[in-house]
């Protein structure tokens, strides 16, 4: 039988999806690289061309799923005489419909971003007043994707501003996946969800600890507004730019997967290391991610810096993430009653080591290093 918690959850996903934006996309959380979290106004053809074909070539970028090269701030040049915007020539000079047609060749999706304001947050074209000619142009180029900031606006509210440009991407006919970026300052979940396909609940994340757990906790507030077509975006991974140890890396990914969030690889991937590939690539902690159901999961227990995390997920089947925020190994138990399962026994599996640990009934208890999550799948027994 299904229990209480995987029912609520149901009902959840039911309501959300309801609502959510109708465009047919992010049926699942969206998966692929940006360029700002590395490179920020760093970029050039060059480099956007070597970064599509490292992905399309790198077998386990592939399989994992991930699909989307996102140019971030810094690529628009200029607005010509009839308001419609042009790649800056001299890192762009192709333009960016080359750049987009050189991704769909190697089977990629291609996304740019804008600003819902006069300039970008780099000083850049913005889009506000002119969102038609903009979306005409992302059309026309046969973009896929459009990230949309929130900087140098007019004051008014982004429930205003972030709608228009909705309206124009639908009125191409082109299916854009619509990125809201206004960092979730008017609580954009409560509203985002007939806007966006995915929208910022946070302020940037930096590549530190503090920053990226952070978002984490400012995200799960929103639990209950995330699912299939519209997603809670906490920011981009920080994995292997190296401010973190890989143990945290290992729990950002984990509570990033756990959450439903997008994944968007901010690394430069022309030079990452095998650790960083093996985080970026672990198949049974995407799946998580990825999973059908589509029910964000949130956090359950903190007490003294030791956490529990937990969400349901296809099958009858649940997510458990032990995350340990002290320095030092902690022990964690995650008791079958304070994350809403029925007590009854569970197979619980090791999703980064990809094995079964046993069965275990009404709990789970296991060390947890410094800074690290041990994410295990709970399925009946």
């Amino acid at each position: 039988s299904i229990g209480v918690g995987m029912k609520t959850a149901l009902f959840l996903s039911l309501i959300v999806g309801a609502f959510a934006l109708n465009n047919g996309l992010a049926r699942k959380p969206q998966m692929g690289w940006n360029s700002w979290n590395h490179f920020h106004c760093g970029v050039n053809e060059t480099l956007i061309q070597d970064t599509i074909k490292t992905l399309a070539n790198n077998p386990r970028l592939r399989q994992a799923g991930y699909n989307f090269v996102n140019v971030d701030d810094c690529w628009a040049g200029f607005r010509d005489s009839q308001g419609f915007v042009h790649a800056d020539p001299s890192t762009f000079p192709s333009g960016m419909k080359a750049l987009a047609d050189f991704a769909h060749s190697h089977a990629l999706y291609f996304g740019l971003y804008s600003d819902a304001g006069y300039k970008t947050c780099a000083g850049r074209p913005g889009s506000l007043g002119f969102e038609t000619n903009d979306a005409a142009s992302y059309a026309m180029w046969n973009i896929d994707y459009l990230k949309y900031d929130n900087c140098n606006n007019d004051n008014t509210a982004p429930e205003v501003r972030y709608p228009v440009m909705r309206e124009a991407l639908n009125h191409t006919g082109r299916r854009i996946f619509y990125s809201m970026c206004e960092w979730g300052v008017d609580n954009p979940a409560t509203w985002a969800p007939t806007v966006g396909n995915s929208w910022r609940t946070t302020g940037d994340i930096s590549d530190n600890w503090d920053s990226m757990i952070s978002r984490a906790d400012q995200n799960d507030v929103w639990y209950k507004y995330a699912g299939p077509g519209g997603w809670n975006d906490p920011d981009m991974l920080e994995v292997g730019n190296g401010g973190m140890s890989d143990t945290e890396y290992r729990t950002h990914f984990s509570l990033w997967c756990l959450m439903k969030a997008p994944l968007l690889i901010g690394c430069d991937i022309t030079k990452m290391s095998s650790v960083t590939l093996d985080i970026l690539t672990a198949p049974e902690v995407i799946a998580v991610n990825q999973d059908s159901l589509g029910v964000q999961g949130n956090k359950k227990v903190s007490v003294g810096g030791n956490e529990v995390w937990s969400g349901p997920l296809s099958g009858n089947a649940f997510v458990v993430a032990l995350v340990n925020r002290n320095t030092n190994s902690q022990t964690i138990t995650a008791k079958w009653t304070d994350i809403g399962l029925p007590n009854r026994s569970f197979v619980v599996r090791d999703l980064w080591a990809r094995r079964d640990l046993g069965t275990f009934s009404n709990s789970f208890q296991s060390s947890v290093a410094g800074h690290g999550t041990v994410l295990v799948k709970l399925t009946p027994a």
